[in-house]
């Protein structure tokens, strides 16, 4: 009698149980979960946390729109914190514990490289939403930001306009400055510039005593010819060195400086002032008049509850990237990864300038590119377009290892690093 009941007592808690672990389940699949992986301290917060409350805004519109596919949006965000391994860990968090079916996230390109194996071995999706050096393609990521000739060669091709003769190459000490220097350096000398005209110059991150290396670049701009800063100086180290460049009086008149990590949120925490006429070369800026981006910045300012708070050019790839994703998931009919790298191929969305911005074979997209002019008020006004848009390229025609080389996801290519004069596909395929 106490063994029947026992079993009984048992088989109850074990159907108890199954059905705690069924509700479970049917809860999860109701909601289609969206992976946010932006540091939200450390020395890229200052730029990356804007990027978590965009992802979060476009699912919540997302959602009032009913959703995809029947189903409701879940942002599921994680911090991690600058710390490059850490961003491996925590997507690997996010693929294999909380069954995400995307991820939109990174900053730097050390933080993009660490986590790139695990969507490579876990068959998951990244939107990296930032300008970065090239010289990859992954079947796993889709980069909506800047290829270099999206961004740093029409740069240094507006200030060769310019008149510029001699180059200050000042970046952060990682992938992105370094391998976007050794694309420019090799640029710079096809078009006749002397080894002796560039000066090279990287900092660790968060690098704060910049005394002295502006002291050098402001005498290496005292050699009679006109002289300028490309800068792929990232974080919160640009605070202390533009206010350096105006603690030693170098104006834009001077020696300027074209940046391709400083936008309006990194501005908006220090005196512009003194950086009137300085460059940033992006593919957007807060100042773009068109209907799209006066509907994006109301949307974001509601959102935010702040009128204050600007967008920048990463926003802009989050937003486009996003609406990529949406679109390939219902062309797709399942949020499968796979599937939906398949479908996004091709795929044509509006972006913030007035046009649409299309998703090419390579994984990377077609973007205007635009140069501004800080303002005393911390926006730009944009002195140079080009008239239409540009074509992301995953590999540099300026580098030798990289010049005969072609990415094409599609059949029957299905490559991202294939050389067209050893007909080889190099790396990962399908």
């Amino acid at each position: 009698m106490k063994l029947a009941k026992n079993l009984r007592r048992l088989s109850l808690a074990v159907s108890a149980a199954t059905a705690l672990s069924l509700a479970g389940a049917v809860q999860a699949a109701d909601t289609i979960k969206v992976g946010v992986l932006h540091s939200l301290s450390g020395t890229m917060a200052i730029s990356e946390t804007t990027l978590k409350d965009t992802m979060l805004m476009l699912i919540e519109e997302q959602n009032k729109k009913g959703g995809l596919l029947g189903k409701k949006l879940e942002a599921v965000v994680v911090d991690p914190a600058s710390n490059w391994p850490l961003f491996a860990e925590k997507a690997r968090e996010l693929i294999e514990k909380e069954k995400v079916d995307a991820v939109f996230g990174c900053w730097t390109s050390v933080s993009r490289k660490s986590v790139l194996p695990v969507f490579e071995e876990l068959d998951s999706l990244l939107f990296y939403p930032v300008q970065y050096e090239g010289e990859e393609s992954s079947k796993n990521v889709f980069y909506t930001g800047a290829a270099p000739n999206q961004q740093a060669i029409p740069a240094v091709d507006y200030l060769m306009e310019q008149g510029v003769k001699r180059w200050v190459l000042a970046g952060t000490d990682y992938v992105y400055p370094r391998t976007t220097n050794k694309i420019l350096e090799a640029y710079l000398k096809a078009k006749g510039v002397a080894a002796g005209d560039i000066m090279i110059n990287y900092t660790p991150f968060g690098h704060s005593d910049w005394q002295s290396i502006v002291a050098d670049i402001k005498k290496f701009g005292s050699a009679g010819k006109k002289t300028a800063v490309v800068s792929t100086i990232n974080g919160d180290a640009n605070v202390p060195f533009y206010k350096e460049l105006g603690n030693q009086g170098i104006s834009a008149e001077d020696i300027p400086v074209v940046a391709f990590s400083v936008g309006e949120e990194e501005l908006s925490g220090i005196d512009t002032k003194p950086l009137v006429g300085h460059l940033a070369a992006w593919n957007y800026f807060m100042s773009v008049e068109s209907d799209a981006n006066d509907a994006f910045i109301e949307a974001w300012h509601k959102f935010i509850k702040n009128e204050e708070r600007v967008t920048n050019d990463p926003m802009e790839a989050h937003y486009i990237g996003f609406n990529m994703w949406v679109e390939a998931v219902k062309k797709a009919g399942t949020t499968d990864p796979a599937a939906v790298g398949q479908a996004i191929v091709g795929v044509a969305v509006p972006n913030l300038s007035g046009g649409l911005s299309a998703m090419m074979p390579n994984h990377h997209i077609t973007k205007p590119v635009l140069i501004g002019e800080i303002q005393d008020d911390g926006q730009f006004q944009i002195v140079s377009q080009t008239p239409g848009l540009v074509v992301g390229d995953a590999w540099s025609d300026f580098l030798e290892g990289s010049k005969d080389i072609i990415a094409d996801w599609r059949a029957p290519l299905s490559c991202g690093n294939y050389n067209v004069k050893t007909a080889k596909c190099s790396g990962q395929n399908y």
